[in-house]
């Protein structure tokens, strides 16, 4: 008898002992939704080796072996996903609307699947709706315009199909944008890159910039009429690879009303895992120029058994203040990017941890006004902008029928 009792005390003071900043951050995301901006579960379902593709087989009600299922998300009191239906970007145009038609029909036949604890929304009020019923809405987002095969008419379809924002180009030049991986080839958008974006707007399809270069970068602002996104981005400020955002660009995104959607990529947020990556990649190119295939593999085993420097939760954290402080409070979020990376930093394994980053940003001083913004009123103002100019520009035009070759001539398609 005294045994149970002491059980009873332990289990009603376990939460008065719990981090306050932590209670406060779990009671501020049960009232707003967290809307992460970026996550690659439908790629990893795509890739599962057991059973590729198969979404009964990658079970999420139970543990999977990524960083995401439906226990953690309900832990990490997820409100709402963008989940990527990526497609590597190195696809012929053929192929890659065909993934990426595959990625779209797996992505939906995911959330269907879990009708208890994920329902697919198209617009802001039904993220809310889906929210209040005690679901993760979720949005499918496209990450790489070299799936539109330089057809407006695929841009619309996709659409149709549930889309809500497409990252202009992934780590390759589109034939119409520039990447931020490679030296620039365009300048940043083309006449046609252009048109897209328009059309984006037409559509209200939020126009995400994650991957771009900077040139595009300056270009999007200049043409959206809507504001734009980054959906898995931090500050190059504080870790300087071409991925991330420049403090003239976070600047011009506080005048569109855009969102950057702070990433957890190790490489992107801590500069010690950015110089260990940039390291690596020098000496793989190194590995690759040995003859003697033996020493070759000697030195692969050498560069792979090398540890790794973690990034961290604080540093996330540094990141989302960063962009706080340039771009203003209300034009941050979070864009995990979970299960598109081989590591998480600490603090912030899978998509349980979101309600620790929250409670860091309390225990710096965030109000929670501020907090809320951060974790999905941004996004849901940028939603329902993008919603309200598709409205006003489809009562002036109908869809474009512009082409490639008519704005940008006969240009040979960038891979």
């Amino acid at each position: 008898m005294l045994v149970a009792v002491l059980i009873s005390l332990a289990t009603w003071l376990a939460p008065m002992s719990e981090d306050p900043a932590l209670m406060r951050a779990r009671a501020l995301l049960s009232r707003v939704p967290l809307i992460d901006g970026h996550n690659d579960l439908a790629w990893t379902i795509r890739e599962f080796k057991a059973a590729p593709g198969d979404v009964a087989a990658y079970d999420l009600r139970g543990r999977t072996a990524g960083h995401t299922d439906l226990p953690r998300l309900r832990a990490g009191q997820v409100g709402a996903q963008f989940w990527s239906v990526y497609v590597p970007g190195d696809r012929a145009p053929a192929e890659a609307v065909r993934v990426q038609l595959e990625q779209i029909d797996l992505a939906r036949r995911m959330v269907a699947r879990y009708p208890e604890a994920l329902e697919l929304v198209v617009s802001a009020d039904e993220l809310e709706r889906a929210f209040a019923g005690g679901k993760v809405a979720s949005l499918l987002g496209a990450e790489g315009g070299h799936v539109i095969a330089d057809s407006l008419a695929l841009l619309r379809s996709y659409h149709a199909l549930g889309v809500r924002y497409m990252t202009l180009t992934h780590n390759v030049h589109t034939s119409w944008a520039d990447c931020a991986a490679s030296p620039p080839q365009h300048g940043g958008l083309t006449a046609f890159g252009e048109a897209v974006v328009r059309e984006m707007n037409w559509l209200g399809m939020l126009v995400d910039l994650s991957h771009v270069s900077p040139e595009t970068m300056d270009d999007a602002l200049r043409v959206s009429e809507a504001p734009v996104i980054f959906s898995h981005s931090s500050a190059r400020a504080l870790t300087d690879v071409p991925r991330n955002v420049p403090d003239d660009v976070l600047r011009r995104v506080t005048g569109n009303g855009g969102v950057v959607m702070v990433t957890f990529l190790p490489a992107y947020v801590s500069r010690a895992a950015a110089e260990d990556r940039a390291a690596r990649k020098l000496a793989q190119a190194e590995i690759a120029r040995v003859k003697d295939p033996a020493e070759r593999r000697r030195r692969t085993a050498e560069l792979a058994a090398r540890p790794r420097p973690s990034a961290t939760l604080a540093e996330v954290a540094d990141h989302i203040e960063q962009v706080r402080r340039v771009a203003g409070v209300d034009h941050v979020g979070i864009g995990g990017d979970f299960d598109g990376m081989s590591s998480a930093p600490v603090g912030l394994e899978d998509v349980s941890k979101y309600p620790h980053l929250f409670a860091e940003l309390v225990r710096r001083g965030w109000s929670d006004a501020e907090l809320e913004k951060l974790a999905g009123k941004n996004l849901l103002r940028a939603l329902r902008a993008a919603e309200a100019t598709a409205r006003r520009l489809q009562a002036t035009r109908g869809a474009s029928l512009a082409t490639i070759t008519d704005l940008d001539g006969a240009r040979p398609g960038a891979r």
